[in-house]
């Protein structure tokens, strides 16, 4: 499983969802890397393929970073690569 994760202005939280191929994911976050250079459109629908009826909408104006990363058992999904902080 491959996670796209948004970083948004003044939102401590990320945004993500998920996809089950790596050329999906990338397919997905070089989608979202142009509507930031180009500013358009001005919304951006995700949906997510591992919580069926997941969607995000964000203002792309809003897009601090995007990352992609693979989600693996052995990390057992509590640390995230980037985008986090731990005390």
């Amino acid at each position: 499983m491959y996670v796209i994760e948004l970083a948004l202005k003044f939102s401590p939280l990320p945004l993500s969802v998920q996809r089950k191929k790596l050329g999906d994911a990338q397919a997905l976050y070089r989608k979202v890397c142009q509507c930031i250079e180009q500013g358009q459109p001005r919304t951006l629908e995700l949906t997510c393929e591992k919580v069926e009826d997941k969607k995000v909408t964000f203002l792309v104006q809003e897009v601090l970073a995007v990352q992609i990363y693979e989600k693996t058992a052995a990390t057992g999904g509590t640390k995230r690569p980037g985008f986090s902080f731990e005390a």
